[in-house]
C-alpha cells in the first residue's frame, strides 16, 4: 500500500511537470524586466484585449504549439500585456498609465508605446535583451508564420541578415501537416 501511494505521488508530480512544460511561461511586463536583470533574454510581448477573438485564437493555436512553446520558453521572456489594463506601470523610471481607465476600449500608455500608437490586436512585440524595440508586428500569426520570426530575433540573425534572405533559407522545425490523401 505504501508503494502504491508513492507511485501515485510520483505520477502526479510527473504529470504536473509535463503540463508546465507544455505551456508558455507568461509573465507581466514588470516581472519580465525584473527577471531580465539576472537572466538576460529577448522579450516577446503578446499585446491582447479581452474582447479580441483573434487573440483568443492565437492563444489556442499558435501559443499552444509544442515547438513554439519550447522555443519561446528557452529564448525569450514571454509577456502577456492586456492593452487595456487599468493599473500604473513604472519601468526604468518611466510611468505608464491608462488615461481613461473606466472608458470603453481605452488603451494603456505602455501598449500605445510598444505599438507606436498603431493599436491593433493581437500584436506581437519583440524587444532585445536591453529592452530596446526590435519590431512590433500587428495581426494574428499561426505557428508556421511566427516560427521564422522567433528564430530571426532569437538567434540574432537580424544583426547580419536581411529578413527576406533569412525567410527564404529558414528550415522549419514544425511538423508538416499532410492531408489524408497525402497532398500538402
Amino acid at each position: 500500500m505504501k508503494y502504491i501511494s508513492l507511485i501515485a505521488i510520483l505520477i502526479f508530480t510527473i504529470n504536473i511537470s509535463v503540463a508546465q512544460e507544455n505551456k508558455i511561461e507568461w509573465m507581466s511586463f514588470e516581472e519580465a524586466v525584473k527577471k531580465n536583470e539576472t537572466e538576460p533574454k529577448k522579450f516577446i510581448i503578446d499585446v491582447w484585449t479581452t474582447w479580441c477573438g483573434w487573440c483568443k485564437k492565437m492563444d489556442a493555436t499558435t501559443f499552444s504549439n509544442p515547438k513554439i512553446i519550447e522555443y519561446i520558453n528557452e529564448n525569450y521572456h514571454a509577456v502577456k500585456l492586456n492593452a487595456e489594463r487599468k493599473d500604473t506601470v513604472v519601468v526604468g523610471g518611466k510611468t505608464f498609465i491608462n488615461q481613461n481607465p473606466n472608458g470603453r476600449r481605452s488603451p494603456h500608455q505602455l501598449a500605445i508605446s510598444l505599438l507606436n500608437g498603431k493599436m491593433s490586436y493581437p500584436s506581437t512585440v519583440y524587444l532585445d535583451e536591453n529592452v530596446n524595440m526590435l519590431q512590433p508586428l500587428a495581426g494574428y500569426q499561426d505557428a508556421k508564420s511566427i516560427e521564422p520570426i522567433l528564430y530571426f530575433f532569437g538567434e540574432d540573425a537580424y544583426k547580419t541578415t536581411q529578413w527576406p534572405e533569412f525567410q527564404n533559407t529558414f528550415k522549419s522545425t514544425l511538423e508538416t501537416n499532410k492531408e489524408p490523401n497525402g497532398v500538402n
